[in-house]
């Protein structure tokens, strides 16, 4: 099998066309609400060696459409081609079936996509993880994302770049930079453990539905080389947090207040030492809920609430934490200071 790889590899790097071995863990996904549409992902690939000039080539965006990331065994041809049925109206399942059914070299086997799109105003997700595609490998879908790996340390990874992108309660890019922190584990790509590293690059990108396509309004991006022992997403993030913000708006300290039409909480005191109190002068649905989430994304308090709740906080570690309340159709965020 190790042979016939080989083969296949020295085949598509001078017949016909540059064939990356992998492309590991990454997540295309879309926002409903503002019609954005993003990539991120990272893999252990010393992209100092080979003939890419942008980091970002794995993932591609279509403003106000969707997005696509083509992945494990990598080829050109097929991106391109994954691209002209996404022009053409395809839907994500669509075009999944179409590129396993026309691959370039006829291996779909070989290969691992992510793609999201709006269909009919709504968005859609659909992956597809080959069966030879290099162990360990998966795929996890939502309604508005995909996520995808191989050559990973395990499920862990997908499971936390799930976690941490749905537990965000930032914009889309802050989701997307959100979920790659959560692969941010020493051989989440397990050809990296040598180098004591997730990857070796790492990108993340936004594009509004006003923006041209190839220049998206946000991207970021980040390589090393093999055994620089620099941990690519860690980079990735202080680029990111030089240029843009996740943080909600400040709430005043002493009393927080989150309101809107007919949605009022209160919280207080602000900063806390022992115990936290939100409250409400009406009442809610007992679906109504409130979310504590640590600067990590993890979160670490969860449960209903109705017109007040008191919630202690002696067990929390001091420094900042978000805070989010779903009620009656408003998602709403705010933060806290543990003393």
């Amino acid at each position: 099998m190790k042979k016939d790889r080989l083969l296949i590899m020295f085949a598509m790097l001078f017949g016909s066309g540059f064939m990356i071995a992998q492309d590991t863990f990454s997540i295309v996904a879309l926002d409903s609400n503002t019609g954005e549409v993003g990539s991120a992902g990272a893999s252990c690939v010393d992209l100092f060696q080979t003939p890419f000039s942008n980091d970002d080539f794995l993932g591609e965006l279509f403003p106000g459409v969707g997005a696509i990331n083509s992945q494990a065994y990598y080829l050109g041809t097929n991106q391109n081609n994954a691209a002209a049925r996404m022009n053409l109206g395809d839907t994500p399942g669509q075009i999944i079936e179409w590129l396993v059914a026309n691959d370039v070299s006829n291996q779909p086997e070989l290969r691992q996509y992510g793609i999201v799109g709006f269909v009919d105003g709504l968005p859609q997700s659909a992956a597809h993880t080959g069966a030879s595609t290099d162990d360990y490998k998966n795929h996890i879908t939502g309604p508005n994302y995909s996520i995808q790996g191989n050559i990973l340390l395990g499920q862990e990874v997908l499971d936390s770049m799930e976690a941490r992108f749905l537990n965000e309660p930032g914009d889309l890019a802050c989701k997307l930079m959100a979920a790659l922190q959560g692969a941010n584990m020493v051989g989440a790509d397990s050809r990296c453990s040598s180098n004591g590293t997730s990857s070796l690059f790492a990108f993340v990108k936004v594009a509004q539905s006003t923006d041209a396509p190839g220049s998206p309004s946000f991207l970021a991006s980040v390589r090393t080389r093999n055994n620089d022992g620099i941990e690519p997403i860690d980079s990735l993030q202080t680029k990111f947090d030089m240029v843009h913000s996740c943080l909600p708006p400040e709430p005043p300290l002493g009393v927080g207040s989150v309101s809107a039409e007919s949605f009022s909480f209160s919280l207080y005191p602000n900063p806390a030492a022992n115990e936290l109190t939100i409250s409400s002068d009406q009442a809610y649905d007992e679906l109504s809920q409130v979310e504590i989430i640590d600067f990590t994304g993890k979160v670490v308090f969860r449960s209903a609430i109705s017109t007040a709740l008191k919630i202690s906080v002696v067990g929390f570690e001091r420094g900042v934490y978000f805070m989010r309340i779903k009620s009656d159709g408003h998602d709403f965020a705010t933060k806290f200071i543990k003393e």
